[in-house]
């Protein structure tokens, strides 16, 4: 089943939030601060050893409640359920969107058309992790039967961004392989 594609926009919703930007935009977070003296112990998320501070931000508790509210006439929480459950909701390919399968480490069954697609993905991830070992031990050889010492990463959107962006945070930890991204059907394409 698609996913809901109202505009938020035109939510009433949207609407407060507006107005509440309208009436606040020329606060200053010093304002914020004196307000509520608390706002840095209250604006936080903590998990495991993540800590998300948000209170540096000009929001306050009214704002968050109105993103809330704007969350819940879009059906934000059924649209995260419907993603999670492997409901049909990419419309341009009429399947289900799956990443969060692919990195998850939940055991129970994930039912796509009837049947359970985790043990077909734990499968690839079990080949995807020898093949690699392979590569990088110069076991696996390329078509001149020397060791492979470049890997091309060719993808748009997302499929180059998040590639690309793991390779730079990983920079640390790189081996001898070298990477690089083509994200552009562009011969000229410069990295």
């Amino acid at each position: 089943m698609p996913l809901n594609t109202l505009n938020p926009t035109q939510t009433v919703a949207w609407q407060k939030l507006q107005a509440h930007f309208d009436a606040n935009k020329d606060l200053r977070m010093q304002d914020l601060f004196a307000a509520d003296a608390q706002s840095a112990a209250n604006m936080h998320l903590v998990w495991n050893d993540f800590l998300l501070d948000y209170s540096k931000n000009r929001i306050s508790k009214e704002t968050l409640n109105l993103l809330h509210a704007l969350a819940t006439e879009v059906g934000l929480s059924e649209a995260i359920e419907k993603y999670f459950e492997g409901d049909l909701i990419n419309q341009t390919e009429n399947r289900a969107v799956l990443h969060t399968a692919l990195r998850s480490k939940e055991t129970a069954p994930l039912m796509v058309d009837g049947a359970d697609i985790r043990p077909e993905i734990q499968a690839v991830k079990i080949k995807i992790k020898e093949y690699t070992e392979k590569i990088i031990a110069g076991a696996h050889k390329g078509f001149t039967g020397k060791a492979i010492t470049d890997v091309v990463n060719i993808g748009i959107g997302g499929s180059d961004l998040g590639p690309a962006m793991l390779a730079d945070a990983l920079a640390y930890y790189q081996n001898h392989l070298k990477v690089h991204f083509v994200s552009n059907v562009d011969g000229d394409h410069e990295q």
